[in-house]
């Protein structure tokens, strides 16, 4: 095993290089070195401020015990300044914030939380595809339709996350899980948010319950994966999805954002592998229709947020990945993408395009159209052979003529001037 992990992942490692090190040192001091050499950038100070912020108000408001939640941010906080630990579990803080609002969500006052909307999504669904999709796709089920649809829904999502990350971690450029943890967690807390705010009842809701008023004490379903349920003789998704901490979250799904920031993180590694990522995520989207647990805009809006954010970090955050390259042992440099260099309108300093021209060619040319427009005065002329300036083209060819003109040339060019042809 050792044999062939030496020569898939680090035959071609560059000598010296320690990009893909990882700290194994359990030293709580050289966190905390690191943290008072440490000089904050008002990006730093935002992102920080607002997960950290989070995390105070899921403490405040969590109705777990309090000595649970101190045990829980005390543990939390020991594996940050661990450096062995701390290089994954402080980059993941987008996703502890993301995970803490969630389970907070369901404690949260009915009193002060929006009213549920029943009747938008579907008249969305109506109005901009003709008909409800979820419940075209609801209406013939059978055993092998349900297993095809839990698979992706109920298996697939659930650890997929878990498997990107280590191949995201092996096969990626350096500092790639970083910024997948940093996408896929505040894709998830934005998702979260939203969904607290603009609270929507699922495709389920309808069937059951028609199109009568929600309110935040009826409990959740689970839809078609009650069927998998009784085939296998559990209870695992009427339990869970019954007592959900946000039943009524169908807009945006974030199964769907979920599955499309998977593929955009696997796609920007594997090119090549493309179709297959984009293959998943419209299984994904096939089965939580037929399931009855989201409606197609729904499945659209999880997307689309999980793609700005992710181009957001692409740009900002992750490394540039190198053609050939399935190794993050191999990688000699991390080299990160520039917005501001592919602005056409972009102008670096040692540009020689942007250092200005000389105004020479300019002055001559507005001192002869003032010359010119001078009746007192006589232009000279390149055919007025009684100029001192006048120089044949035949002429060129001597070395006197050509020493007769130099100083002149030298006196009318200004000082400190330069041409860039």
């Amino acid at each position: 095993m050792a044999n062939w992990f030496q020569r898939t992942f680090l035959a071609n490692r560059p000598a010296g290089s320690r990009l893909a090190n990882l700290e194994t040192s359990f030293n709580p001091k050289l966190s905390i070195r690191k943290l008072k050499n440490y000089h904050a950038s008002a990006t730093d100070i935002c992102h920080y401020g607002f997960l950290g912020s989070i995390m105070f108000f899921s403490f405040v408001v969590n109705p777990a015990p309090w000595i649970f939640k101190i045990l829980f941010y005390s543990l939390l906080l020991l594996l940050f300044v661990i450096p062995a630990t701390g290089q994954f579990f402080f980059n993941a803080l987008p996703i502890f914030a993301w995970l803490s609002l969630y389970f907070t969500s369901s404690s949260f006052d009915a009193s002060y939380r929006p009213p549920i909307t029943v009747k938008v999504l579907p008249a969305i669904e109506t109005i901009l595809y003709g008909d409800n999709l979820s419940d075209i796709l609801a209406t013939s089920t059978n055993k092998p339709l349900d297993i095809v649809a839990w698979l992706p829904y109920g298996i697939f999502h659930f650890g997929a996350p878990f498997v990107v990350a280590a191949i995201l971690f092996i096969c990626g450029p350096p500092t790639i899980l970083r910024g997948y943890a940093f996408a896929f967690g505040y894709m998830n807390l934005f998702g979260v948010m939203t969904q607290n705010l603009f609270p929507a009842a699922p495709p389920w809701y309808k069937i059951l319950n028609g199109l009568s008023p929600a309110n935040y004490s009826m409990h959740g379903s689970p839809g078609g994966l009650g069927r998998i349920d009784e085939y296998f003789g559990i209870n695992l998704y009427t339990k869970g999805f019954t007592n959900s901490a946000v039943i009524f979250g169908a807009f945006p799904s974030l199964h769907s954002g979920c599955a499309t920031m998977e593929a955009l993180f696997f796609s920007y590694v594997f090119p090549k592998l493309t179709p297959l990522f984009v293959f998943y995520v419209c299984w994904l989207w096939w089965s939580t229709m037929y399931l009855t647990h989201h409606y197609f805009v729904d499945l659209m809006a999880g997307s689309v947020l999980s793609y700005v954010i992710f181009q957001y970090t692409k740009y900002f955050h992750l490394p540039l990945t190198e053609k050939g390259v399935y190794s993050r042992w191999t990688y000699a440099e991390i080299p990160k993408f520039n917005i501001w260099q592919t602005d056409p309108l972009y102008g670096a300093r040692s540009d020689v395009e942007n250092v200005p021209l000389s105004v020479l060619e300019t002055d001559f040319e507005l001192n002869s159209m003032e010359n010119s427009n001078n009746s007192n005065s006589n232009s000279p002329s390149i055919f007025d052979e009684s100029s001192p300036r006048s120089v044949s083209r035949s002429s060129l060819t001597s070395t006197d003529n050509l020493e007769q003109d130099l100083p002149l040339r030298t006196s009318t060019a200004k000082p400190n001037k330069q041409r860039f042809d």
